[in-house]
């Protein structure tokens, strides 16, 4: 990830010219399964793996609850998107059904920082259907919203907010609450109350409740933001005024939908990277103040069972 705008893709450029010219690929029916409760444990997969054909097997994932395959654009998928639909039916379906044993939900993350469809004019409502056609059609358990839309957003005239309002909506409206997961994945800046429009407080206002929960980045926002558990938790700075995690719960958002996003390591983000034993205590400290939303990272393989192990290992211990 880059500074305000991240979840950089290695290879999209390369892999989504493919996707125009791929063969779309039938998914078996897979039964879908209810949304997950809190704490969330969520880590996200755009990297290229040697070796790799398809999500890492389950051992190698163990303590997370969610897998989020990266990214689904509003050109097609690409990069682990893509090499989802790839894949046969009959070895999708096989996947599928080790990662719903292991209590693993597989959903696909959509726009990150190369696609930015308020600002190219993209119609929200079709963007949402054709999105949860594709969710259906290879039969994930759902969708994360990396929008960053810097532009719009910061623009402050509430074309993001509508845009992000009619989407989500009609994705909501295709993806029924109980069935599909549904989450987005916002800066935390976005929640800070300096936006005149709102930004992502406006969008919770709108749409909150059909909103699972949030993955929130708590990082590649400036080098001493969110790096220690104060600003993480309590107190951010004033160039994002109240965007620590219970500011933005002060703000009205349910303090349960608030899932702390950190990078696997430094090389991962261009800044607010905590190691793992310091980001537990923080963990520890949140959780005694009744926060119990859970955890994501940026990005397999980087982090994989032995980080989460360490995140969880005081809070949240297997």
């Amino acid at each position: 990830m880059v500074f305000f705008g991240s979840f950089s893709t290695l290879f999209t450029a390369v892999i989504s010219a493919t996707a125009a010219v791929a063969l779309p690929v039938k998914s078996t029916n897979i039964a879908k399964r209810a949304t997950p409760a809190a704490p969330h444990f969520v880590i996200y997969s755009d990297k290229w793996v040697s070796g790799e054909t398809g999500p890492p097997a389950v051992s190698d994932i163990t303590g997370y609850n969610v897998f989020a395959l990266s990214f689904w654009l509003t050109s097609g998928p690409a990069d682990q998107a893509i090499e989802w639909t790839e894949l046969d039916n009959a070895t999708r379906a096989s996947i599928k059904s080790d990662y719903n044993s292991a209590g693993i939900s597989l959903i696909v993350s959509a726009f990150g920082s190369t696609d930015a469809p308020t600002s190219s004019g993209d119609d929200p409502t079709t963007t949402a259907n054709n999105l949860a056609a594709w969710v259906i059609e290879y039969g994930l358990d759902g969708v994360d919203i990396d929008y960053e839309d810097f532009n719009a957003i910061n623009a402050e005239d509430g074309s993001a907010e509508t845009w992000l309002s009619t989407f989500t909506t009609a994705l909501r409206a295709k993806l029924p609450a109980g069935d599909y997961i549904l989450t987005h994945a916002p800066v935390a800046p976005w929640f800070s109350t300096k936006y005149t429009s709102g930004a992502y407080l406006k969008v919770n206002e709108n749409v909150g409740s059909l909103i699972d929960w949030y993955n929130v980045q708590f990082y590649n926002q400036g080098t001493t933001e969110y790096t220690t558990c104060d600003g993480l938790l309590t107190a951010s700075s004033t160039t994002y005024p109240n965007s620590a995690l219970f500011q933005i719960a002060a703000s009205g958002v349910s303090l349960d939908k608030l899932v702390i996003g950190k990078p696997a390591d430094s090389g991962d983000a261009t800044n607010g990277y905590m190691d793992p034993t310091t980001l537990a205590g923080c963990l520890e400290t949140a959780k005694g103040q009744n926060w119990d939303a859970g955890v994501m990272v940026w990005e397999y393989p980087d982090a994989a069972a032995s980080w989460i192990e360490t995140v969880r290992s005081v809070a949240f211990p297997e």
